[in-house]
This record gives structure tokens, sequence and C-alpha cells, in this order.
């Protein structure tokens, strides 16, 4: 594996679980950044190093000290409709954008998986639709990231499930997607293998569930 050390925002959540377990079962060292310590216990069962940080407050010098010892990032973060409109813009567009804008002053240049959506983000959600707020704080923090100078990858699942990883499918330009599920296992190798693949630099991967192997289809 590539990167030695890799720093894991929203390290609690079921894409982090399983990207912990098998990036550490790799040789990688993961921090894992959590929003209370009562979930630490958890990310120690699954192979990684908790550290408890409120991503909505960090100030500019916080994001650096977090994000300059490390090889590569990868968000995996999301309010997950709680707080309302409000906090979903304080984590899904201004917490990433203001991640995206410390690994891009690291002098290192660490790698960067941002997990986004398939839909993002051309969605075209109603601005009256309750799902409105999420697609277009995302939409707004995959164009940042995309206009910024971080080497990127963005990975557009749909929907995710809890099955086991299979393999994948890429979807093609413009494809309907609304009935397809994709496993949330899937979605963190798939981070791992972008992580090792540098011809997935710069590219916006969407993807569902399929009988493809993950690196091979991306």
């Amino acid at each position: 594996m590539t990167a030695d050390r890799i720093l894991v925002i929203g390290g609690h959540g079921h894409v982090a679980k399983h990207f912990t377990q098998h990036a550490s079962s790799k040789g990688g060292h993961i921090d894992s950044v959590i929003r209370r310590e009562d979930q630490g216990a958890d990310v120690v069962r699954w192979g990684g190093n908790p550290i408890v940080a409120d991503i909505t407050s960090l100030r500019p010098s916080e994001w650096d000290d977090l994000v300059n010892s490390h090889d590569a990032v990868v968000w995996s973060a999301g309010a997950g409709g709680k707080g309302g409109p409000e906090q979903t813009y304080a984590v899904d567009r201004d917490a990433c954008k203001d991640l995206v804008d410390a690994i891009a002053r690291s002098p290192h240049g660490p790698r960067f998986v941002l997990i986004s959506w398939c839909g993002s983000p051309e969605h075209g959600v109603p601005s009256d639709d309750d799902f409105f707020p999420y697609a277009d704080a995302k939409a707004a923090a995959d164009r940042h990231t995309m206009n910024s100078t971080v080497q990127w990858t963005i990975l557009g699942p749909v929907t995710l499930s809890h099955d086991p990883a299979t393999g994948i499918r890429l979807l093609a330009e413009g494809e309907e997607y609304k009935h397809d599920t994709v496993s949330r296992e899937a979605v963190a190798q798939a981070a791992l293998v972008c992580l090792d693949d540098d011809t997935t630099v710069r590219r916006f991967i969407r993807f569902c569930d399929g009988s493809q192997h993950i690196a091979e289809a991306i």
C-alpha cells in the first residue's frame, strides 16, 4: 500500500469502519477523526487510532495539524440529516471545503479521496425538496475539490447498503441509478484502490454493485 499514514474524516461511519479494517490489515496506520470519545473503542477495535474533533469548528491551523503528517486523506463524513440544513451545510459543505484547503496548503500534497454521491454535482434536486440541502452541500464541496490543486478522486456511489462487497459496475454518463444500490464495504474498498492507483487522480467515479472486481472496474 503506497499510503502508510491515512487520515479518515468521519471515522465512526459504516464506510469508514470497512475502510479502517481493510487498510489496517494491509499495514496502514489509520487516524480516524470522530465526534465523541465514546466512539473511540470501536475505532480501536477496527484497527484505527481515534482523534476526537469537531470538524465544524476547526481553525485553519488545526486542519493543517491534522493533515500534514499524513500521506492520504479520505473524507467519509456526513451530517446524515441530523441537525437540519444548517448542520448539513456545516459538515458536508463547509468542513469539507476547509479540509480541501488544508490539503492544498500541505507541503507534501497528500492524496485525497472524497466519498460523495452519484448525483453530484449536477443533481437537479428542486430547492423545495427536503433532500436539497444535502445535494447542494455535496455539489459545492465537490466543485471546490475539483477546482483545487489537490490530487483528488471523488467517488460517487448510488444508494448504500449493508450487503457484503462483491464487485462493482461503473455507471455510464447519464445512466439512471435510482433503483441501484452499492455495498458500503465496496465503497470502502474502492477508496483504498484509488489511493494505490494514480490513474484515478482527478476522476469522478460513479458506480453501483456489479460483478467486476473493484480494482479492474476502476
